[in-house]
């Protein structure tokens, strides 16, 4: 088995999309590992502490009225007019990759084990080896509509410092109000409204002393991390779907083995978008974004040999971890063969923590009845003892609630 090495570079991320037309960055065998950089796509919130000096994420973010480093910074369409450039519109996230799997084919699982996770520091000599992240409280978060302090509507963008000295914790550093920014191409945003515009802080002031005497534990996790489907060439990176994506559950961290359904020859599988911490619902519409790196291990498991494991039947992600088995259930389950042929558009107005809870009970019922060979009756009755659901994010458009269960219960079967 061989360990790869990948750095996040201009030619090593996409941006805001999934696609399984690009070319793969790199192709594996089932059993190699990889330590794979990601960027965050909300550095500049904030340069001085999560770009300068680190020449990566400077290559990535490289953007004056001449040249744009990553042109495409969503699922939108190749040719303009555009505001901001190609893809416009629809998807956020900077992740790496997409990397191939050798043997990958459409009915296959592929698993993926993530080894370690630790956050990458900032290359300006005034932060040297401390960790920085960004956590905006955001126009498609839950509580845009809902304020009650003026001024309101308002974006207020949060800067936290990452602690990794056990246990390890965040703590705010300080934080501003959005106001409108004037990206490179004189084009201007008066929200938070096109990934990596640079937030020029002689616009802003600054509030100090924010959360004073306040220590979160850290939660380090990968909020986007999945396959490319096939239903489209180009697919946001914001709802989540049956191949993964941006589920935003702090529980796929290290240690955790997740589980996706191929849909395309290679998986084509791509990760970013990490954080610091998160609470269940994501409730402002991020967590502590912040640049990290992960080591990882993919295991090919082919459609032949699934029957008898936990795979059998699988056809949406499933994570595993030494205590727990959970699945994810969503708003629509396959938003994009359910929504029609603007499906990308329909699941922004298709928001329902009904249908996620209620898919979340399909899929654990599912997975009890098929690998524990549980009856149907025998299956409700356990979830209501002893399955929890956790809403996992109220802010990707397609509505996540997180089902698991205890592999204890099963330790005298």
């Amino acid at each position: 088995m061989t360990h790869y090495k990948l750095p996040a570079r201009p030619e090593t991320v996409h941006w805001g999309y999934f696609s399984k037309t690009i070319e793969p960055v790199l192709t594996l065998r089932s059993g190699d590992t990889a330590t794979i950089d990601t960027i965050t796509h909300h550095a500049n919130d904030d340069y001085e502490r999560m770009i300068k000096g680190d020449e990566e994420a400077e290559a990535i973010y490289r953007w004056t009225s001449t040249e744009k480093a990553v042109s495409r910074r969503g699922a939108g369409p190749d040719s303009g007019p555009f505001e901001h450039g190609p893809g416009e519109g629809l998807g956020v996230h900077l992740l790496t990759g997409p990397i191939a799997i050798d043997g990958a084919e459409p009915g296959d699982v592929l698993e993926v084990r993530i080894l370690d996770i630790y956050p990458r520091p900032s290359a300006n000599p005034e932060f040297e080896g401390r960790f920085f992240g960004s956590n905006p409280s955001a126009n498609w978060g839950f509580q845009y509509q809902d304020l009650i302090e003026e001024p309101k509507p308002r974006e207020v963008v949060t800067i936290y410092e990452l602690n990794m000295s056990e246990p390890a914790h965040v703590s705010a550093v300080y934080s501003y109000v959005w106001t409108p920014q004037t990206d490179p191409d004189g084009v201007v945003h008066p929200v938070i409204d096109y990934p990596g515009v640079h937030v020029d802080h002689a616009t802003i002031t600054k509030k100090q002393d924010v959360l004073k005497g306040i220590s979160v534990p850290a939660r380090l996790h990968f909020g986007t991390m999945g396959l490319a489907p096939a239903e489209a060439d180009f697919v946001s990176t914001i709802p989540p779907s049956y191949t993964g994506g941006n589920m935003d559950d702090w529980r796929i961290t290290k240690g955790v083995r997740m589980f996706y359904p191929v849909s395309v020859a290679g998986a084509m599988f791509s990760v970013g978008d990490a954080h610091a911490t998160q609470g269940d619902s994501e409730l402002s519409g991020t967590a502590v974004e912040i640049s990290m790196t992960g080591k990882f291990e993919f295991i090919l498991h082919k459609k032949s040999d699934l029957a008898g494991t936990i795979m059998e039947g699988l056809t949406h992600p499933l994570l595993e971890n030494d205590d727990v088995w959970a699945v994810f259930g969503f708003s629509v389950t396959n938003y994009l063969a359910e929504l029609g042929a603007n499906h990308q558009y329909e699941i922004l107005t298709s928001s329902s923590l009904d249908n996620a809870m209620r898919d979340a009970f399909r899929k654990l019922r599912r997975f009890l009845m098929t690998v524990h060979d549980l009856t149907e009756d025998e299956a409700i009755s356990l979830m209501s003892i002893a399955a929890d659901f956790s809403v996992t994010q109220v802010v990707d458009a397609n509505w996540g609630v997180t089902g698991s269960i205890r592999k204890s219960l099963f330790s005298c079967s």
